[in-house]
């Protein structure tokens, strides 16, 4: 009996000698915030009163807010506050988070589209996302978004997407020297949730209900290809997101892949079941003070039918920059965007940035086979320069203008204009 007593005391001695040693957060305290929620950035933080003090954890944390739409900086700071216990103060530096935005897009064949919207990026404080935009390209479309990372949890939310979307399409008929072009309309409905396993790795799971329908215009015809056709689908979509990128105002570093698997369901038989997945790799590296080396690389695949609307586009505001608006189709695609950006400038809140660019990609045709990626006349290389003009404080504020010259076979060249980063 007194053995067991000794060993008891004993233990509870030593788990109370480990205790002492370990520092202790006593309260986690917001800075710097104005329209961030305190409660919403403690609920997404790992570190909470009573918690060990752990730099890691707390390095992770301040990760994790700069990645948020609503936060262009953050830091941490530690001070003690009574024995063995600490106050850890996060310093926010906010975004100004509603943000109109604009994409222009033209090529030397004076084709000439626009995109207007406005975004909300932190409704309420806590980090939702709400926008729409209008697109003027020949035809009128809308499209109203809704996200919410952290709805329901500090891992579990919602997105829910609505779009109206009409373009003018070229449908390239097999053995035909014409291109034939359709009026393409896709209204669609769409329903996400999202889930955080942990700090770099997310999961989006959920369903599409749409309605496309194709009108010819103009252009070469085939008996085998109808010139109307109006056909309901379901899409299910998942997306598995790795991350592990780290932001310095204008500077990103690390490493992000992103896959996205989508398997569509037809009501016609001109338009059958099909899947479609592609993975998005990402590359950053700092180059000194002021250069940021950038790399994507896209592989895709889907259902190899023979079909002239297979899902894989080239155009200009996706892969090739200069390239034109939606030129080829195919059933998959192999592209790789690289750029050094480099600061050219950087005043207080502004900075201009250049860059110059290759974007080469290559396609496998409807029905054909791997050997196609490897055809001249699937090849496409792109390179280019571009300037950022780019607001610290905004999000997503960086004004793009890219120029591309092709020098492949018949080839074009054009400007790309948008918000954001070409990627």
């Amino acid at each position: 009996m007194k053995s067991i007593v000794l060993f008891l005391s004993l233990f509870v001695f030593f788990i109370s000698a480990v205790n002492s040693q370990n520092k202790i957060v006593h309260d986690l305290k917001i800075q710097g915030n104005k329209k961030l929620k305190p409660a919403f950035v403690k609920s997404i933080s790992s570190i909470k009163s009573g918690s060990i003090l752990d730099s890691t954890v707390i390095e992770q944390d301040i990760l994790r807010l700069k990645r948020l739409p609503s936060v262009s900086h953050a830091y941490y700071q530690v001070f003690q506050s009574d024995d063995n216990q600490y106050n850890v103060f996060y310093n926010i530096e906010e975004n100004i988070t509603l943000i109109p935005f604009a994409n222009v897009f033209t090529t030397n064949d004076d084709e000439f589209a626009y995109r207007l919207g406005l975004n909300e990026f932190n409704l309420f404080g806590r980090n939702i996302s709400l926008g729409g935009f209008y697109q003027h390209d020949i035809y009128s479309s809308y499209a109203i978004n809704f996200r919410a990372p952290y709805l329901f949890s500090n891992k579990l939310g919602l997105a829910v997407n609505f779009q109206d979307l009409t373009t003018l399409e070229p449908v390239f008929i097999e053995g035909e020297s014409e291109d034939s072009n359709y009026k393409y309309n896709n209204k669609s409905f769409e329903v996400l949730g999202l889930y955080e396993f942990n700090f770099k790795n997310r999961l989006e799971l959920g369903i599409n209900y749409f309605v496309e329908d194709y009108q010819y215009k103009s252009g070469a015809t085939n008996p085998n290809v109808p010139q109307e056709l109006n056909v309901h689908k379901w899409l299910l979509k998942g997306i598995f997101e790795y991350n592990k990128l780290d932001y310095y105002y204008q500077f990103v570093s690390g490493f992000r892949s992103q896959f996205n698997f989508q398997y569509v369901t037809s009501t016609n038989d001109i338009l059958p079941d099909f899947f479609i997945g592609w993975n998005d790799f990402f590359l950053f590296k700092r180059i000194g003070k002021k250069g940021n080396w950038a790399n994507r690389l896209r592989l895709g695949l889907s259902t190899n039918d023979n079909t002239p609307f297979a899902p894989f586009s080239v155009d200009n505001n996706l892969n090739i920059r200069g390239v034109g608006n939606i030129i080829d189709r195919g059933t998959g695609v192999v592209v790789l965007n690289t750029e050094y950006r480099y600061t050219l400038y950087e005043k207080n809140w502004f900075v201009l940035q250049g860059n110059a660019f290759v974007d080469a990609g290559s396609w496998r045709n409807p029905g054909g086979d791997f050997g196609d990626f490897g055809d001249s006349q699937n090849i496409r290389v792109y390179p280019g320069i571009g300037l950022r003009f780019i607001h610290k404080k905004i999000f997503n504020a960086i004004f793009r203008i890219d120029y591309g010259h092709g020098v492949t076979d018949n080839s074009t060249q054009g400007f790309v204009f948008g918000i954001g980063q070409y990627f």
